[in-house]
C-alpha cells in the first residue's frame, strides 16, 4: 500500500497558514492590502483582546458579488494576476491567493461585501475552514473582515503568541506602515474601547508621517529621482535630523511600491548616507519610499511578502546613498543660510576692522593660541617629545610690543564683550551673530535674531580639520612635518603586513614609514596638523584600524581611512578647556561659514544647537510678559 497521500484541502490550509498567519498582526496586513487593492479611501481597524478575540477591518472600496465572495475563500483564488507573465512585474500588494483561506483555517471569519453597483451585499462565515453560512445581508458599499477566536482549533499555536501588549505593539506598527505608504487614505485604529490611530486622509506624506512619528522638528526630504540602469527610479519620504532623539514610532520604515519590508540593503544605504553625521549607536529614523518599476524587483521571496530582490541592487544602493547625502547636503546648506547672513567681501574687510578694534579686557588667563586658519603647526621631534617650532597666532603673530598695545579681548566663561553704549566701540560680529562669550571654555554662546546659539568649538573645529585633511588626502596633498630626528618602532608580524599592504594609502595619510631591518621600522614624516603628538602611538592606532579591515579591503579608502582622518581631525582640534580669545571664536565662525559641512563633527556629534526666545520664555514661564 502506498505510504504517499495527497493532504487535504483543510490541512493543506492550515499549513499554509503557519507560512502566512504568524500572529494577529499577520492577519491585519493581510486584510488591509486585500482593502488597499480594492481601492478603498478609508480602512478602519477594531481589535479585542490584542487581536485573539476580534480582529475587524472595514473599508469603502470596490466590495465583492456573491460569486466572488465565496471564490475568495479558495485557495489560489485571486483577482489580482491572471497569467505567469504577470509574475515579473507584480503591481499589487495581494497576488498569491492563500491569506483569506489560511485565515478561514484558524478562526471563524465573516465576510460582508457589498459592490458598487450592488443594492445588497453578501454574508459568509466560515467557522475553521468549513463555510458555515451565506446570505444576502443589508450593508454599506465596500467589504468588512471579522475573524473571531484565531487559532481557536490549534491552540499549539495560541501558545506561541506573546503578550497581549506585544501583540497589539505588532498591529499598531503594521497599520502604521500601511498609514505611511498610503497617506491619501484614511486609517483608523481602536484597541477595545480606545482610539490608537486616526489619521484622516493626507494630502502630503510630511503631514501624515509627523502625525505618525509624533514629531514636529525639521526633517530630511528625500524628494529625488534618478535612474538605474535604462529605467526610471524615484525615492521619497523624510528622515529625522541625525542627532534628533526619536520618538517610539520613529525607526526607519522602508517602502518599496506602496509595500513595506524589511531589507536590510536599504537600511545600510540610507545609514552609508548619513555617514559622518550619524552618531555612534544611532539609528537612521524616518520613512525612505522607493518607487520602482515593477520588471526590477521581486516581490515573490516570501510568503508574508517582507522580503523582495532587486534585479540590480548595486546600483539601488548606489542611488539611494547618493540621494541620502544629497539630502543631508541640502540640510547643510539650509542650516548654512538660517545661522550665517552672507557676508560681502566689503563687509567682511569692515569686520576685520572691527575685530583689531576690539576693547582690550584684562586676560584671566593666557588665551588658548590655535591656528585655525591653517591646521599646520610645524615642529621639531626628537624622538618622542614634540618641539613647537612656532605657536602661530588665529589671524597673524603679535609682537610682545604689539600686543601690550591690541590685545585682544579674552572671553572667559562667564564674560561677554562690552556693549558699544558703555565702550563707544562695535559688537563682536560675524555673519548676523553677536559673539556673546565662552561658556565652560567649551561652548561658544552667540545671539541672532531672537535666537540663543550655542557651538561646541571642538566639534566646530574638528569638522573643519576634517573637511580639510579630506580634500588633501583626495589630492594626495596631506602637508607632512619630516622629523628633525627619525623614530624607530618595534612591529609585529600584523602590523608589518599592514605597513606593506596599505603602503600607498599610509603615504597619502602623511606617514612616511621606511623598514630598517627586521621588526624595525623608521618613522621618517608624520602629518603636519598631528605633528605635536606621539609618533609611535599615532602609528599604532593606525596600523590597528587598517588591520581590522583587512577582511573588507574595498571599504578601506570610503570607510576606514575616513575614520583615520576624523580621528586624526579630533586630535588635532581644539579641546574641552582651551580657552580662546575674541579673534579666535570670530575666526571659528568664519570658518565654519565658509566650511562646504558644519553641523556635524565627523563622529555625528552636532555642532549647533538654537534656542528661540519662545522656548526661553516657556522655560522661565514668562508668557507674554
Amino acid at each position: 500500500m502506498s505510504r504517499i497521500r495527497i493532504l487535504s484541502e483543510h490541512l493543506s490550509n492550515q499549513i499554509a497558514a503557519g507560512e502566512v498567519v504568524e500572529r494577529p498582526a499577520s492577519v491585519i496586513k493581510e486584510l488591509i492590502e486585500n482593502s488597499i487593492d480594492a481601492g478603498a479611501s478609508q480602512v478602519d481597524i477594531q481589535i479585542e483582546g490584542s487581536g485573539v478575540r476580534l480582529m475587524r477591518v472595514v473599508d469603502n472600496g470596490c466590495g465583492m458579488i456573491e460569486d466572488d465572495v465565496l471564490l475568495c475563500l479558495e485557495r489560489h483564488a485571486t483577482s489580482k494576476i491572471q497569467e505567469e507573465s504577470q509574475l515579473g512585474a507584480i503591481a499589487t500588494l495581494g497576488f498569491r491567493g492563500e491569506a483569506l483561506p489560511s485565515i478561514g483555517s484558524v478562526a471563524r471569519m465573516t465576510i460582508i461585501s457589498r459592490d458598487q453597483e450592488k443594492d445588497t451585499g453578501t454574508l459568509v462565515e466560515v467557522r475553521y475552514g468549513a463555510l458555515h453560512a451565506v446570505h444576502e445581508e443589508g450593508c454599506s458599499r465596500g467589504t468588512v473582515m471579522e475573524v473571531r477566536n484565531l487559532f481557536g482549533n490549534v491552540p499549539a499555536r495560541k501558545k506561541f503568541l506573546k503578550s497581549a501588549r506585544t501583540e497589539t505593539y505588532h498591529i499598531e506598527e503594521v497599520v502604521k506602515n500601511q498609514a505611511i505608504a498610503m497617506p491619501e487614505i484614511g486609517f483608523s485604529l481602536r484597541f477595545d474601547e480606545r482610539t490608537v490611530l486616526d489619521c484622516p486622509a493626507a494630502s502630503d506624506l510630511e503631514s501624515r508621517l509627523r502625525y505618525i512619528f509624533r514629531y514636529d522638528g525639521p526633517l530630511l526630504s528625500l524628494e529625488h529621482s534618478g535612474a538605474v540602469a535604462t529605467d526610471s527610479v524615484q525615492v521619497g519620504g523624510y528622515l529625522l535630523l541625525p542627532e534628533s532623539t526619536p520618538t517610539r514610532s520613529a525607526r526607519l520604515r522602508i517602502i518599496v511600491n506602496g509595500r513595506a519590508v524589511q531589507d536590510r540593503m536599504i537600511r545600510n544605504a540610507v545609514t552609508e548616507g548619513l555617514h559622518g553625521f550619524l552618531m555612534k549607536g544611532y539609528q537612521p529614523a524616518g520613512a525612505v519610499l522607493l518607487s520602482i518599476s515593477p520588471e526590477l524587483v521581486d516581490v515573490n521571496v516570501h510568503p508574508a511578502k517582507r522580503e523582495i530582490r532587486f534585479r540590480d541592487h548595486r546600483e539601488v544602493y548606489q542611488f539611494l546613498k547618493t540621494v541620502v547625502k544629497s539630502a543631508i547636503q541640502n540640510h547643510q546648506e539650509h542650516a548654512r543660510a538660517q545661522l550665517f547672513t552672507p557676508v560681502p567681501k566689503n563687509a567682511r574687510e569692515e569686520q576685520e576692522v572691527v575685530r583689531e578694534n576690539l576693547i582690550t579686557a584684562e586676560p584671566v588667563a593666557e588665551p588658548f593660541q590655535h591656528h585655525l586658519v591653517s591646521p599646520v603647526n610645524p615642529v621639531s621631534v626628537q624622538g618622542n617629545n614634540a618641539v613647537p617650532r612656532e605657536q602661530p597666532k588665529f589671524v597673524e603673530k603679535l609682537t610682545a610690543t604689539e600686543r601690550s598695545e591690541k590685545v585682544p579681548e579674552h572671553i572667559s566663561p562667564a564674560a561677554s564683550f562690552p556693549s558699544e553704549e558703555k565702550t563707544g566701540k562695535r559688537e563682536a560680529e560675524f555673519g548676523g551673530l553677536r559673539l556673546i562669550g565662552q561658556l565652560f571654555s567649551l561652548y561658544l554662546l552667540c545671539e541672532k535674531d531672537e535666537q540663543f546659539i550655542v557651538i561646541d568649538q571642538h566639534a566646530a573645529h574638528e569638522r573643519i580639520l576634517y573637511g580639510q585633511m579630506k580634500q588633501d588626502y583626495l589630492k594626495k596633498d596631506i602637508p607632512q612635518q619630516r622629523l628633525l630626528f627619525p623614530v624607530t618602532v618595534e612591529l609585529g608580524p600584523d602590523h608589518m603586513e599592514t605597513i606593506e599592504r596599505y603602503h600607498e594609502d599610509l603615504q597619502s595619510l602623511g606617514l612616511e614609514i621606511d623598514h630598517f631591518g627586521e621588526t624595525t621600522w623608521v618613522i621618517k614624516s608624520v602629518p603636519a596638523v598631528i605633528s605635536v603628538l606621539d609618533p609611535v602611538a599615532m602609528l599604532h592606532d593606525v596600523l590597528d584600524m587598517l588591520y581590522e579591515s583587512k577582511g573588507n579591503p574595498g571599504q578601506v579608502i570610503a570607510g576606514v581611512i575616513d575614520d583615520l582622518l576624523a580621528s586624526m581631525a579630533c586630535k588635532a582640534a581644539i579641546k574641552a578647556g582651551n580657552v580662546l580669545n575674541s579673534e579666535e571664536m570670530i575666526g571659528l565662525l568664519q570658518q565654519m561659514e565658509e566650511s562646504d559641512v558644519f553641523s556635524h563633527c565627523p563622529h555625528g556629534r552636532p555642532v549647533v544647537k538654537t534656542f528661540s526666545q519662545p522656548e526661553l520664555e516657556k522655560w522661565f514661564h514668562r508668557h507674554g510678559g
